[in-house]
């Protein structure tokens, strides 16, 4: 009995200190996952906790994560085995916002003055039902296979599908959503928020306002190399600087998103590894970075938080859109993008058309091919801050499709030559989870040409 009990003490033991040196300095960015997971979804979608456990907490590490919801004072906390507990407040109209334990809630904030599309137009150029269309050449009981095919089934989880828009010749022709989502629901875009990003700044070269060629405006790079890096080798993602994006673990990335007061100098800070457009690497710091940069462009505060919506987001009828901000007020151009899928369609839609919305040129052409354009050293899979089909990562599409593309497999698909948009979001990334190069294959093939 003796000797048992010394084989599980030191059992015990080793458990611990594996646990110190594998886990224990993760608890700070699992925490800080779940509750601004947490209150995200609660306050902004009305997600029950329930569900946000089940559908989007129920991930690796953070499933170990104990999370409340404080309705009355708007926030949510997470804590693993009652270590590194943290908290994140809402704001209505900025988001769910991961907080440090000196952030001063009591201070002022401001809010961006929005002026939100209203009109009696049907979805997609207005928020009114869409009208029913039926083309002729569109095989619909083939379409609906694609689009059911790519929902689970009986509660399973290899999928995990929650919407579907398809967008044709400006026409709603097909839409599915899981259980507990609706065509109002809010869904974060993750990183297909970088591309709400690029067109903030390609409003700013349509007005004038900023040269992408020119140096970026970073006066802490202009004693070193990196002041030779332009808004365009950032825009590409082929800055140079130095960066390490893996959600897996600890990582430049996941520090940034979980503890940063100031996502955008994170980057900012990185020395420069290579010299620029040399380098093609994905970087979630650089287009915060970006987002930081679009702020140096305004004179006050509430001129940069207008701009965003005002630019392009509620230009196009995106109501439903927030993106949040971190501590200091900068948007999370990287990340924090939440809308409904139709209002992601619209930004699809926007680009299918080469910047033009209902007759407004909101973004220039070259603007948009310049968008959809390899970058240098990324073998055709990426432009400015836009993926791209270019390399035939997906074999059965056609390749001029460039897309939005997120976490989790967010995606909005933009095919000029179909006059086509898709958009898929879900909690499951590509294969072995989920089969995207079959998906948009069945919804093309659903349309003869």
């Amino acid at each position: 009995m003796k000797k048992f009990l010394k084989v599980l003490a030191l059992v015990l033991v080793l458990a611990f200190l594996y646990f110190g040196f594998t886990t224990y300095p993760k608890l700070d960015l699992i925490s800080g996952f779940s509750a601004k997971s947490v209150a995200s979804g609660h306050f902004m979608d009305h997600r029950s906790l329930d569900l946000i456990q089940k559908t989007d907490n129920d991930i690796h590490l953070l499933d170990l994560a104990t999370n409340t919801i404080n309705d009355a004072g708007k926030f949510a906390t997470s804590a693993v085995y009652g270590l590194k507990e943290r908290k994140a407040i809402y704001r209505d109209g900025l988001g769910a916002l991961l907080i440090n334990d000196d952030y001063d809630v009591s201070k002022p904030y401001l809010l961006p003055k929005r002026t939100k599309l209203v009109n009696n137009l049907p979805f997609p150029y207005g928020n009114s039902e869409p009208k029913d269309t039926a083309f002729a050449n569109v095989d619909y009981a083939k379409l609906k296979k694609a689009i059911d095919d790519s929902f689970d089934k009986n509660g399973g989880k290899a999928k995990r599908t929650r919407a579907v828009v398809v967008l044709y010749k400006d026409k709603l022709i097909g839409e599915k959503y899981d259980t507990g989502f609706n065509k109002d629901s809010k869904i974060l875009g993750w990183s297909m928020t970088k591309s709400i990003t690029s067109s903030a700044f390609g409003v700013l070269a349509k007005q004038g306002k900023i040269d992408i060629y020119k140096p970026a405006p970073i006066k802490e790079w202009q004693n070193d190399e990196r002041k030779n890096i332009t808004v365009n080798d950032l825009l590409h993602m082929n800055s140079g600087l130095e960066w390490e994006e893996n959600y897996s673990t600890i990582c430049d990335a996941t520090q940034m998103l979980f503890q940063s007061e100031d996502m955008g100098k994170v980057q900012m800070d990185k020395p420069a590894k290579y010299k620029p457009n040399t380098h093609w690497y994905y970087s979630s710091g650089t287009t915060n970075l970006l987002s930081r940069i679009l702020r140096s462009q305004f004179k006050t505060q509430q001129e940069y938080l207008d701009f965003w919506y005002s630019a392009v987001i509620d230009k196009i009828g995106m109501n439903s859109m927030i993106v949040e901000q971190d501590m200091s007020g900068t948007f999370v151009g990287s990340s924090y993008g939440w809308a409904t899928p139709r209002d992601w369609s619209k930004f699809g839609l926007l680009y299918l058309h080469k910047g033009n919305w209902n007759g407004e040129q909101i973004l220039d052409e070259s603007w948009v091919k310049y968008t959809a354009t390899p970058t240098n050293t990324s073998q055709g899979k990426y432009g400015a801050q836009f993926w791209l089909n270019a390399g035939g990562k997906f074999p059965d599409v056609p390749r001029d499709m460039f897309y939005c593309s997120g976490y989790q497999g967010q995606m909005v698909a933009i095919i000029p030559s179909l006059d086509m948009v898709i958009v898929r979001m879900g909690v499951k990334e590509e294969e072995p989870g989920f089969d995207f190069n079959g998906f948009l294959k069945g919804i093309i093939e659903s349309v003869k040409k």
